[in-house]
């Protein structure tokens, strides 16, 4: 593995720092919040003039999900970027506007009894749970059971026979259930690579939620005061602090190896179930800690706090948590 970053790369990031932080304010959040889907469409609006996602290579894109983690934007980086990433690996345009991935559930992208079917002339019939920016979708990349297995189907999303519901999550996102009768289909590629691609941009999103409650929690241990001290000199806070900063460590190291390893159209199944292993349980400790912490203050709608607590929950499940990693690398050992 590579462990250094090209400067275009380091470019990206800093970019995406630069236009998260200036505009994924907690005031302005709340704004959007009020809008009752957690979709800032001027901020989406401003990183699509930034980059065009259909240029950036998969080490890129993942170091501008870590930005947008970090300040958890309320923007569909992940799932739009992971279906572009697809569509250009396998020469397909990726120019209908923002995607959304309507996969089996969110824990599975290749469920044992498919949702949705196809027939030989790409039609489809099924539903489709919790599709992440799928109201706001112009297009769905839809994992289906075709005449010879699973794969990918590209389908507009107002196409007839498409018909969508809102769903909303803990952390307010506006999901979709969408409904297929008979809608019309192309067979784009494999169900198994959409699968990887939308796990790890997921785990780059995840690594940015991570190190921005770190860096949040920190902050507020080195200030708030309890019994005339501040409380991160306290050993059973400073050692909270201390294991999550190993997690993101961790964190780190595994997502970068599997996002290498697809970059390089390298087996990578293992790596990414690993990088997502490591997501899981380290967003699920760091947003427990972020809370603790905090106190009060965690879970106060006024505050910062509860944002890296709900993001890096959905995000723990999201294409399988914990257990279904380790079950998956276990699995692969065997084998």
């Amino acid at each position: 593995m590579d462990f250094l970053f090209t400067p275009e790369q380091d470019e990206a990031a800093e970019l995406a720092a630069r236009i998260v932080g200036d505009r994924a304010t907690p005031e302005r959040m709340k704004e959007v919040e009020a809008g009752g889907d957690r979709f800032d469409r001027d901020l989406w609006a401003k990183l699509g003039d930034a980059f065009d996602w259909t240029e950036l290579d998969l080490i890129e894109l993942a170091r501008v999900l870590v930005e947008v983690g970090r300040k958890v934007a309320p923007v569909p980086l992940a799932v739009h970027g992971a279906c572009v990433a697809f569509l250009g690996g396998g020469g397909h345009p990726a120019d209908a506007g923002l995607y959304a991935a309507a996969v089996a559930e969110e824990r599975s992208h290749l469920p044992s009894s498919p949702t949705v079917t196809a027939d030989g002339d790409g039609r489809l019939n099924g539903v489709k749970t919790l599709v992440r920016a799928g109201t706001a979708a112009d297009a769905l990349l839809v994992t289906a059971s075709g005449p010879d297995g699973p794969g990918v189907y590209l389908v507009d999303a107002t196409a007839g026979g498409v018909e969508r519901a809102v769903q909303h999550t803990s952390d307010g996102d506006a999901a979709a259930l969408v409904t297929f009768t008979d809608a019309p289909g192309s067979l784009v590629g494999d169900a198994e690579l959409l699968g990887q691609l939308l796990t790890v941009c997921g785990a780059a999103e995840q690594l940015g939620v991570t190190e921005g409650a770190l860096a949040l929690t920190s902050a507020y241990a080195k200030t708030r005061e309890q019994f005339g001290r501040p409380i991160g000199t306290f050993q059973a806070v400073s050692q909270r602090l201390a294991d999550g900063f190993i997690d993101v460590l961790g964190q780190r190291l595994t997502l970068w190896q599997a996002v290498w390893r697809l970059s390089e159209g390298l087996d990578a199944a293992t790596e990414v179930a690993v990088a997502k292993l490591w997501a899981a349980d380290a967003g699920h400790r760091l947003a427990h800690t972020t809370v603790h912490v905090h106190g009060g203050v965690g879970i106060d709608l006024d505050g910062e706090a509860h944002r890296y607590f709900t993001s890096a929950k959905r995000f723990e499940f999201l294409y399988g948590g914990a257990t279904e990693q380790a079950l998956a690398i276990g699995g692969d050992l065997a084998r």
